[in-house]
C-alpha cells in the first residue's frame, strides 16, 4: 500500500488540532489527503497549503459527518479528485464544557453522541463499503480516534463524551474482527491529555497542563505523537494489527 500511486486518505475533523497533524504525516508519508471539516474553511485550507508546500497532495472538503447524504457525497469526491479512498482517519469530535451527568441535557448528548459515534460509523461503514474485498474493493485501513476519557469515564466533567469514546473503542473492535477477512484493518488510538484547541472547548483551557502531574511522564503529549501512532496504523508497518485500541497517554 505504501508506494501505491493516488490512494487517498480521509481525515475527518482534519482543519486542526490532532486532525490536522494526521493529516500533515499521512502526506509526508505518501498518501493523498482529503482534510475534512465542517465550518472552519479557512484552517482547512491552511492545512492544505502547508502540505502543497512541502510537496504532498491535499484538497479541503467540507462535510457534516453526522449526515449521511453529506458523507456520501464527501467519499464520492474524494474518490473523483484524489484517487481510491484507501484510508480512513475518524478524527472528528466534539467536546462541551465540564459539567455534573445530573445536568447533561438531551441536546447535548444527543449533539456528542452524533458526532462522534453517529458520525464514526457512517464514515467507516462507507470506506468499509468502498475498500471490502468481499464487495470488490482492494483493501485499506480505518484508523478511529478514541480517548483515556473511554477508560477513566470522566467523573463529574464529561461523561457523556467519555461514553462516545467508549462507543468507539467496542465499534473499533468489533468492526476490525469482522472486516479482517475482508482486507480491511481497523484499529484506534487512544490519546491522553494532549495540548489541543478541544481544551477550550471544554470551557478549561488549561485543564491538560493542570493535570500533568498526575501523567507517570510528568508531561501532556503533542498532536505530532498522536499523528505518529495514527499514521503507523494506517500503514503496512502495522499489517497484522485489527482491533487494537492503541493507547498513547504518557502512562495515564
Amino acid at each position: 500500500m505504501i508506494d501505491e500511486p493516488g490512494r487517498a486518505v480521509i481525515v475527518t475533523g482534519g482543519s486542526r488540532g490532532i486532525g490536522a497533524a494526521v493529516a500533515k504525516l499521512a502526506a509526508r508519508d505518501g498518501w493523498a489527503v482529503a482534510v475534512n471539516y465542517r465550518q472552519d474553511r479557512a484552517s482547512a485550507d491552511e492545512v492544505v497549503a502547508e502540505i502543497v508546500r512541502s510537496g504532498g497532495r491535499a484538497l479541503a472538503f467540507p462535510a457534516d459527518v453526522a449526515v449521511e447524504a453529506e458523507v456520501q457525497r464527501l467519499f464520492a469526491e474524494v474518490g473523483a479528485q484524489l484517487g481510491p479512498v484507501r484510508g480512513l482517519v475518524n478524527n472528528a469530535g466534539i467536546l462541551r464544557p465540564r459539567t455534573f451527568f445530573t445536568d447533561v441535557s438531551l441536546a447535548r448528548w444527543t449533539e456528542i453522541f452524533a458526532t462522534n459515534v453517529l458520525g464514526s460509523f457512517l464514515c467507516a461503514r462507507e470506506a468499509a463499503r468502498l475498500m471490502s474485498t468481499r464487495l470488490g474493493g482492494p483493501g485499506g485501513a480505518i484508523v478511529n480516534l478514541s480517548s483515556m476519557a473511554a477508560v477513566h469515564g470522566a467523573p463529574a466533567d464529561a461523561v457523556d463524551y467519555a461514553a462516545s469514546k467508549g462507543a468507539i473503542d467496542t465499534l473499533t473492535i468489533g468492526l476490525g474482527r469482522e472486516l479482517a477477512s475482508e482486507g480491511v484493518r481497523v484499529n484506534a488510538v487512544r490519546p491522553g491529555l494532549i495540548d489541543t484547541e478541544m481544551q477550550i472547548d471544554s470551557g478549561d483551557p488549561e485543564r491538560a497542563r493542570r493535570l500533568a502531574p498526575t501523567v507517570p511522564m510528568r508531561r501532556v503529549g503533542t498532536v505530532e505523537e498522536i499523528a505518529e501512532a495514527v499514521v503507523w496504523l494506517l500503514s503496512d508497518k502495522a499489517s497484522y494489527c485489527t482491533g487494537a485500541i492503541l493507547t498513547v497517554s504518557g502512562g495515564r
